[in-house]
């Protein structure tokens, strides 16, 4: 199970992809062994309040968890593919 990192993410942890702790049972725990592991992330990721920033998108396979699933309480299992894009504009 890997975490992809994409735009200033993957630049802030100086990788694109990044193992996942093999203890992670949600995306959550995931997430917060990532921030653990990669401290820089974590401004950018969480607010003040330490829950993710709006238009932070989180996958599991592809599909958006805080949209089309159970948030970070989402269940993982070995060989998934995690996630994380910050917010993106263009036009």
């Amino acid at each position: 199970m890997e975490w992809k990192l994409f735009a200033d993410l993957a630049e802030r942890a100086g990788e694109k992809r990044i193992p996942v702790a093999d203890d992670a049972g949600t995306v959550g725990e995931a997430l917060d062994a990532l921030l653990d592991e990669h401290p820089s992330l974590a401004e950018r990721v969480l607010a003040d309040d330490g829950d993710l920033r709006d238009h932070i998108n989180v996958l599991r396979n592809g599909t958006n968890v805080l949209v089309e699933g159970d948030g970070l309480d989402e269940a993982v299992e070995a060989g998934d593919e995690l996630a994380l894009f910050p917010p993106v504009s263009g036009g």
